[in-house]
């Protein structure tokens, strides 16, 4: 039963970098290298490139382009989120609101926090992996002075109320500033900070199919010139972000966003629905959560662990995760934190689509699930 081309369905752990943007990052190496701190042409010209490039980031973000600063990846993004939305408002309160679903560039910044002396409350999801808006409104205080919710759970695939906490720290009174997460939601889920009603987001390249090593911090502009970088150095990125800019990485990030075709988001949606069916339909799979945004889709296998499933998959060619660290076998944070019969935890499969996914893949990969539900077996 093995196949010679792998079938790549983890698109939420990373992506293929798209031709336009491998295309754009090697011609900016090798044509328009320049320091775009330079004074002469060559590092000019490299300056507008990366003007011209921030511009088709925040278009498509909905942003203005003078909010957008540019980071190596989503987990520094996160970090200096937090950080400075913590220095500005240390003074107003001592309690944070966050989710026990997020990513870990989120949770640990928040463990140390608790450690220092912050009043930290981890929100709970339901047995699907939702937050109701109910709950986001009931842990908002008057002394709040931190919310941090992802837009886009990256095991799960739900979409949390953003927008919801937005309105609850409004009708707190509440000096908190909003940050999400939103590295699986751009592109793929319709929104804009303004429409969220947060104050800094946080995207990235590599979740739609750009390069590994770029993301960019949305901070709203009444912000940006109060927050503190999070390194010291030189004066780039409006002194918030020191550090030679990644102009090649910059382009290709914005080349990525241009090649997003319009169709992709319904096309990946419908390949994960027709997953979602056809796997639930093998005797032996539990599906957890169908997830709101498109491309992503939690199953188990509660009689083997996922990552034990994910191991077999892979020496078939079917590139799947297990949606967990699987530190000794034990489920991720995120199923952790669900209210789900342990088995289920246990035997969580994460499967994600991009927009070259297709059905035949997915016929693929239900024969190995169903052979290895039928047969009790992880071997092929």
């Amino acid at each position: 039963m093995s196949i010679s081309t792998p079938i790549y369905l983890d698109h939420a752990a990373t992506t293929p970098v798209c031709p336009q943007a491998a295309q754009a990052a090697l011609k900016v190496m090798m044509e328009g290298f320049g320091n775009p701190s330079s004074l002469y042409s060559l590092g000019k010209d490299a300056a507008r490139r990366l003007t011209a490039d921030r511009d088709v980031i925040a278009g498509a973000l909905g942003c203005l382009s003078e909010e957008l600063i540019f980071t190596s990846c989503g987990t520094e993004g996160d970090n200096w989120a937090i950080q400075a939305a913590m220095e500005l408002n240390r003074k107003k309160g001592n309690h944070i609101v966050t989710t026990a679903i997020e990513h870990s560039a989120v949770l640990e910044p928040m463990k140390r926090l608790k450690k220092e002396g912050f009043e930290v409350t981890f929100l709970k999801p339901d047995a699907e992996g939702n937050i109701a808006p109910e709950v986001v409104k009931a842990a908002i205080r008057p002394d709040t002075i931190l919310v941090s919710m992802m837009l886009v759970n990256n095991e799960v695939g739900t979409i949390l109320p953003v927008r919801a906490a937005a309105d609850a720290i409004k009708a707190a009174n509440s000096p908190a500033l909003l940050h999400t997460d939103a590295v699986q939601g751009f592109l793929k889920v319709p929104f804009s900070p303004k429409e969220l009603g947060a104050d800094l987001v946080t995207v990235c390249a590599h979740k739609l199919r750009g390069p590994k090593g770029i993301g960019a911090l949305y901070v709203k502009k009444d912000l940006v010139s109060k927050i503190k970088p999070l390194l010291l150095g030189g004066g780039q990125e409006k002194g918030l972000r020191p550090g030679t800019e990644a102009t090649a990485q910059a382009a290709a990030f914005a080349a990525a966003v241009n090649a997003w075709g319009p169709d992709f988001t319904e096309a990946i949606r419908s390949v994960k629905d027709y997953a979602a069916d056809v796997l639930s339909a093998i005797p032996g799979v539990t599906l957890i959560s169908r997830g709101d945004a498109p491309h992503i889709l939690a199953i188990s296998l509660p009689d083997f662990s996922g990552q034990s499933v994910v191991e077999a998959l892979g020496s078939q060619g079917i590139c799947v995760s297990s949606g967990s660290a699987c530190h000794r076998g034990k489920p991720s944070h995120v199923f952790e934190a669900m209210p789900l019969p342990p088995k289920v935890k246990y035997g969580a499969v994460r499967v994600s689509f991009g927009p070259e996914s297709t059905e035949e893949e997915v016929d693929r990969l239900a024969e190995l699930v169903r052979h290895i539900c039928e047969k009790k077996t992880l071997l092929f």
